[in-house]
C-alpha cells in the first residue's frame, strides 16, 4: 500500500486546518460566553450596590433631619435654663461650628498624612524610562 492510498482511507479524520478552525470556533464561543456571564454578575452586582447606596443616602437623609430637629430641641432645652431663645439658638449654632472646625483640621491632617502611590508612580516611570531606551535602540 502507497502513502497515497492511506491518505484517502482516512477521509473521516479531520485536517490541522480544521482542527485549528474548530479550536478557534470553541475559543470564540468559549470568550462570549465568558463575556455574557460577566455581564449578567455585574448587572447583577450594580442594582444590589445601587440599591445599597440608595438605602445609604435615605439613611443620610433622615439622619440630617434628626440632627436637624435634635438642635432645635437643644436651642429650647438651653432657653428653658432661662436664657433668651435667640441666644439659646446661636449657643448651638456656634457649638456646631466648633465641632465643624475640629473636622477640618482633623480632615486636613489626615489629608497631609496622604502619599498617593509613590511605589506605584516610581515603578511607572521606570517603565516608561525603560520604553523609552527600547524606543532609542539603546
Amino acid at each position: 500500500m502507497s502513502m497515497g492510498q492511506d491518505r484517502d482511507t482516512n477521509t473521516d479524520e479531520p485536517t490541522v486546518g480544521q482542527l485549528v478552525a474548530n479550536a478557534s470556533r470553541d475559543l470564540s464561543s468559549l470568550v462570549r460566553s465568558e463575556i455574557e456571564l460577566g455581564k449578567a454578575e455585574l448587572k447583577k452586582t450594580a442594582v444590589a450596590a445601587g440599591t445599597g447606596a440608595g438605602m445609604f443616602g435615605g439613611a443620610a437623609f433622615l439622619g440630617l433631619l434628626a440632627i436637624i430637629l435634635l438642635s432645635i430641641a437643644a436651642a429650647y432645652g438651653v432657653s428653658a435654663l432661662g436664657l433668651h431663645p435667640a441666644l439659646s439658638f446661636l449657643i448651638v449654632a456656634v457649638l456646631y461650628l466648633l465641632i465643624a472646625g475640629v473636622l477640618v483640621l482633623v480632615g486636613k491632617s489626615q489629608l497631609g498624612k496622604a502619599k498617593g502611590a509613590p511605589r506605584t508612580i516610581e515603578t511607572s516611570k521606570e517603565s516608561v524610562e525603560a520604553l523609552k531606551a527600547i524606543g532609542k535602540g539603546d
